[in-house]
């Protein structure tokens, strides 16, 4: 299919061709038939592209000190790796379309059917695209008597009409609203409905004009040439303004100055735009004025248990939800009531996008720029995009990789491009967009948003899962009956029904399988375990010390990540067996106070012990992880992956350090070239009774935490 999309290092936006995306069970599947470009915001984020590194570290310094930490905890190249990643990850464009369901997801079919006509919204979502997955909260019918490209505008009018619901109006208020852009017309008009009376201001002859002949306006005010305090006082009768609408799109501080001096005591200030926020506090506590930022739509946004899993609010709470703003806005444009056609000043096929994007950002005036998209439709078997055709030689493995996210596109691919005699055959995201550019970033041979279609590909053997944690088991389990060998990500499974589920399904198709549990296959790990005796018991201790997640993080979430439990703290368990050569026979878990602090500890057949402590509470510029191992009047120690020790009768030897330039090597690369090699020769890199039991021991951390009594440790 056609998307629009927006290269992080790039000046100009470029349309491609990427393979559509699949209909979640929460989501309906739409054939867009007009998307309109917002071009403030879009714009502002084409110029973000086309900055050099430091211009964007100078505009995101919070995400510059985040490089910076990672910098100096990891050294320079995995760090390079990492921000390389995301400026190789294009994003897409667009957040404001309507179109046709064509699909409709599973918890959803009573609700929407094939041929619906909707309204869809949410960046990331409702992109400039032939096909969008929407999920159920970002989507609304649209009436009958409403044409497509009037609809499209439905999630700019929801912005406007938050804003508006956020100034609390009432009838007879006089109500400014500072800029007349798309989002400034659309708000002047609402409030206008609302039974204010409204003056609009702008810089912009045309856009003063367009809000006079859809009478949105009762007055407006050239800033360039008109007497504006004047102008303002006649039409307050010298009161000033009951509501503002900061409507425009300027880093200057003006717009908040303008309507501090234009407010009358006690009025409502909204911010819908974004201007400078220096707010001249004299003035504002003078005044008391209320300042309100509004939240884009309106309640739900930036919430992903609305947004993402479809959960709503109480109506006697929350009557009005982004959802409910799209069916109100897409309701009024129906009835006549809000004029958006004379909003459009410009329209262009998907096949044109590229002029269209042109013209935005250029000095030519331009109000609301609409695409359509005449053969959507088509695109949804469009499911393979053939990126790379190479000749596959007869001693190469093919190899495919399911998911394309921020780990794998930062460390599991690029180590294995790097890997001889394979051939890359093709990858798969559900969206496609970034299959599509993980193809063409590491040549594999097609990009698909299809899984059943890569796994009926006779010329993959073996099959790289990096997909979210709780997709896991499923997709081992089918890549398995497909008769691929299979490589997964941690965790293999979230629950013990569903490990019980993938060790029945490997036990009946055999093939090599194995965990992402790198650390054990990690260089000075293995020189470490060259060294220590191998009779006697060992005491190890590993240390963590992680950092906190946000709380919105998808990991925190106990249905998609498992919480860093089963997700991370999987890691040290399986390292804790791999550094003990005996049996567990008992593990005892505690949770302290805080969002990620765990004390776990293993005891072993031969009196070996293992203590594993992982902790969000410590500074992130801290050395991350430490490995000791005490064993036969040894000490071996591995210090956050950049050096080892080994200390014996008083003399401490290195057994490997990595410069600061190369950082720490983790055992990636080492567990895919193990993995690879199995795939050849039969042997699995973890046996298959370890592999397993690693992936039980998280499981039982959390069995054990819960009950507060130690867990017997069975193997399968």
């Amino acid at each position: 299919m056609k998307q629009v999309l927006q290269s992080p290092r790039a000046k100009k936006p470029y349309l491609a061709d990427v393979p559509p995306p699949q209909c979640g069970a929460g989501e309906v599947l739409v054939a867009t038939k007009a998307s309109l470009i917002s071009a403030g915001t879009e714009k502002m984020l084409i110029d973000f592209a086309g900055k050099s590194m430091l211009g964007k570290a100078k505009e995101r310094p919070d995400l510059a000190k985040k490089v910076l930490t990672k910098l100096q905890r990891d050294g320079i190249v995995p760090t390079a790796r990492s921000v390389w990643a995301q400026l190789e990850s294009p994003l897409p464009l667009g957040y404001s379309a309507a179109g046709e369901v064509i699909e409709v997801g599973e918890n959803l079919k009573n609700i929407y059917e094939k041929g619906d006509a909707v309204l869809i919204a949410g960046a990331g979502l409702a992109n400039h695209a032939e096909i969008n997955a929407v999920p159920a909260n970002l989507v609304a019918p649209m009436p009958q008597n409403a044409s497509f490209e009037d609809a499209a505008y439905g999630t700019l009018g929801c912005i406007a009409l938050h804003g508006v619901r956020n100034a609390n109006l009432t009838l007879g208020d006089k109500v400014l609203v500072l800029g007349l852009g798309l989002v400034g017309q659309l708000a002047a008009q609402l409030a206008s409905i609302s039974g204010a009376r409204v003056m609009g201001v702008d810089f912009s002859t045309d856009r003063l004009a367009l809000a006079k002949k859809t009478g949105t306006c009762a007055e407006t005010i050239n800033l360039g040439t008109d007497d504006a305090d004047a102008a303002v006082a006649a039409f307050t009768n010298g009161r000033g303004f009951d509501a503002i609408l900061i409507c425009a799109a300027t880093d200057s501080n003006q717009p908040i100055q303008q309507a501090t001096d234009w407010a009358r005591d006690r009025a409502n200030v909204v911010m819908v735009g974004k201007v400078g926020t220096e707010v001249p506090y004299a003035d504002f506590m003078k005044k008391e004025l209320n300042l309100t930022i509004s939240r884009s739509y309106g309640p739900g946004r930036y919430d992903p248990n609305y947004e993402q899993k479809g959960q709503s609010y109480p109506i006697g709470y929350v009557p009005w939800t982004e959802r409910d703003n799209l069916a109100e806005i897409a309701n009024l444009i129906a009835d006549g009531k809000l004029n958006v056609a004379d909003l459009t000043s410009h329209q262009f096929k998907i096949e044109e996008a590229e002029q269209a994007y042109e013209l935005v950002t250029s000095d030519t005036p331009c109000l609301g720029v609409v695409l359509t998209y005449p053969d959507a439709a088509k695109a949804k078997n469009q499911s393979k995009i053939t990126v790379a055709t190479k000749p596959t030689e007869n001693n190469t493995l093919g190899v495919a990789s399911i998911g394309a996210g921020s780990f794998a596109s930062s460390v599991l691919l690029p180590a294995l491009k790097t890997q001889e005699n394979i051939s890359l055959t093709g990858i798969a995201t559900k969206g496609g967009t970034s299959a599509q550019a993980a193809a063409k970033r590491f040549e594999f041979g097609y990009a698909t948003s299809d899984v059943k279609e890569l796994l009926k590909d006779k010329e993959t053997q073996a099959v790289i899962i990096s997909t979210r944690h709780n997709t896991h088991a499923d997709l081992v389990q089918q890549a398995l009956k497909a008769g691929k060998h299979v490589f997964v990500e941690k965790p293999l499974a979230l629950t013990f029904e569903e490990l019980q589920a993938v060790y029945k399904t490997w036990q009946k198709n055999p093939h090599i399988l194995t965990v992402g549990y790198n650390r054990r296959f990690a260089p000075q790990v293995k020189a470490l375990q060259a060294k220590l005796p191998t009779t006697g018991s060992r005491q190890t201790l590993i240390r963590i010390n992680a950092g906190q997640l946000p709380n919105d993080n998808w990991q925190n979430d106990a249905n998609v990540g498992g919480g860093r439990l089963l997700g991370e703290v999987c890691h040290f368990l399986d390292l804790a067996l791999a550094l003990t050569p005996s049996k567990p026979t008992k593990l005892y878990a505690t949770q302290g106070e805080g969002q990620d602090n765990y004390s776990i500890t293993l005891t072993f057949e031969d009196g070996s012990t293992a203590q594993v402590f992982y902790t969000s509470e410590g500074d992130s510029s801290f050395s991350k992880e430490r490995i000791e191992v005490y064993a036969g009047g040894s000490v071996g120690v591995v210090d956050n992956f950049t050096k080892a020790t080994i200390t014996k009768k008083g003399r401490t030897q290195t057994l490997g350090r990595t410069n600061w330039l190369a950082g720490q090597d983790k055992g990636h690369k080492a567990e895919l070239t193990a993995f690879l090699e199995g795939c050849r020769t039969g042997v699995m890199p973890i046996e298959g009774a370890e592999l397993f039991l690693s992936a039980a021991l998280p499981l039982l951390t959390a069995e054990s935490i819960q009950t507060g009594e130690p867990v017997i440790v069975e193997g399968f």
